[in-house]
């Protein structure tokens, strides 16, 4: 059997130590214990809503995924895959180009309808979707399908730091929310598996306009906290912008940014190719390519749970810079090994793709930590659209260079590439996100009056001492990052 060295994975730097100690070598007591903090966020009604809310959509997506491949084979025959590769396409250009306008216009509507209005308009396209007899009218509902996710996703990942304003229980809703998104990529295989051997893949289409209308039927039982009328007030265009300049005036954003494309560049090669790999030069069968797949699945899960209990101790900067460093070395540690002497044996390679979950999901997870504190409530849905939409489109770039690489390339130079993609995101994120920088920053305003309000409560007198500092996000007073030093 063939062996990897490890240890020039594991073992630099102290953040990626203390991350692998506390997800993988915890005593049951302090797991256990870990676990229990977590889950005690479900004692918050309106919390448990939104949360089974978002577990049961995420099942009815997984089902869809399923059943849309069979519905492509059944319409297009060996043509499947293509039709596939422009409804996924579709899907990414929806989320990247709608989900701005989506928030822009929804910020003068009730949260609450708007969630339940995007899950029904979901729930009408899984229900038609059986009954298309041409590939156009795949495309067509595929796009209405994205643009009401689009909708949806972004509203929700901005209440919930309305909902849990404490940082801590924030913090483990997000581990949860990584959780619900792992186990859906297990368990609804599984369960479409279980469904097309009593039923046909219709079926399963109709099992993913139950998950939405359950979806629909939690988020109304929920209490939601209202938006604040201030983002409502303002003109269209400057809702449509406003998130992503926020985004792009704030370094750890920017940074956060480059680190998306880091994780997306370093975790295409596993999604697209594995399948390529474990079928193909592995000699392996379905259910070895569901291990690899869950193998995944595992050490995202493992970082969930160890993230909550980690970011108290160590910054998120560091614990996400350890992440996308260490899906780095993983990219180029396998690529030169599959180059000079072919793919590890088969433990190893279950457990490099274990390392590639966990440092995907150390990467990913905190980051609505950092959306949280980097804009003001009445700007977090704003931001949160712009983070979906810049986000994927990472993905937008790095999903089909995967496929084109693994297919005109060997696959050692693919995974090569990316992850020589993935370095350069990390590098670029170094240098535009700042190691050690204060919440509080000094900074003055020449442009104001001298008795503005805002002087006077950072302890200007008669318009002196314009120099101060306080918790610096960028909003109308603010337009502009503060140099330091």
């Amino acid at each position: 059997m063939n062996h990897v060295d490890h240890s020039a994975i594991t073992g630099r730097g102290a953040v990626f130590h203390a991350f692998v100690t506390d997800a993988g070598a915890l005593d049951g007591a302090s797991r256990n214990a870990m676990i229990d903090t977590m889950f005690a966020l479900f004692a918050n009604r309106d919390y448990a809503a939104l949360y089974a809310a978002q577990v049961v959509s995420l099942l009815g997506t997984g089902l869809m995924t399923v059943a849309l491949g069979l519905l492509a084979y059944d319409l297009a025959g060996d043509g499947a895959g293509m039709v596939l590769g422009i409804a996924f396409t579709i899907k990414m250009l929806s989320y990247v180009g709608l989900s701005p306008v989506a928030q822009a216009l929804a910020q003068r509507l009730p949260r609450k309808p708007v969630l339940v209005g995007a899950d029904l308009v979901r729930v009408a396209v899984a229900l038609c979707l059986p009954f298309v007899t041409q590939v156009w009218q795949v495309y067509v509902l595929i796009f209405v399908l994205q643009s009401a996710s689009a909708t949806f996703t972004p509203a929700y990942q901005a209440i919930l730091p309305d909902l849990l304003p404490d940082e801590g229980d924030y913090t483990r809703a997000l581990s949860l929310s990584r959780l619900a998104y792992d186990l859906e990529n297990l368990l609804s295989p599984a369960i479409a598996a279980l469904l097309l051997t009593v039923t046909g893949f219709s079926m399963l289409f109709a099992g993913t306009a139950l998950g939405f209308a359950v979806s629909a039927v939690l988020v109304g039982w929920a209490a939601i906290p209202p938006l604040s009328p201030e983002a409502s007030m303002r003109p269209f265009r400057e809702r449509l912008v406003r998130g992503t300049r926020i985004y792009l005036a704030t370094p750890r954003l920017r940074g956060l940014l480059a680190l998306n494309f880091a994780a997306a560049a370093a975790s295409a090669f596993v999604l697209v190719n594995t399948v390529v790999l474990v079928r193909g030069a592995m000699a392996g069968d379905e259910a070895d390519l569901a291990l690899a797949m869950a193998a995944f699945g595992a050490g995202s899960m493992a970082a969930a749970l160890a993230l909550p209990r980690l970011v108290e101790r160590l910054p998120d900067r560091g614990v996400m810079m350890a992440g996308a460093a260490t899906l780095v070395m993983l990219c180029l540690g396998l690529a030169l090994r599959m180059g000079v002497a072919g793919l590890p044996g088969w433990p190893v390679f279950l457990a490099v793709w274990a390392a590639f979950g966990l440092a995907y999901s150390a990467v990913l997870t905190p980051s609505g930590r950092l959306l949280r504190r980097s804009a003001h409530p009445a700007d977090r849905p704003a931001i949160f659209a712009a983070q979906f939409a810049l986000s994927h489109a990472c993905w937008l770039i790095t999903y089909p260079l995967a496929g084109w690489a693994g297919e005109a390339l060997e696959m050692a130079a693919a995974l090569g590439i990316l992850g020589a993609l993935a370095l350069v995101g990390v590098l670029v994120a170094w240098r535009l996100w700042p190691a050690g920088e204060p919440l509080e920053l000094f900074h003055d305003h020449p442009e104001l009056p001298p008795h503005h309000p805002h002087l006077y409560a950072h302890g200007a007198v008669d318009g002196e001492v314009r120099r101060h500092a306080h918790v610096f996000v960028i909003d109308d007073l603010h337009p502009v990052w503060p140099r330091q030093g």
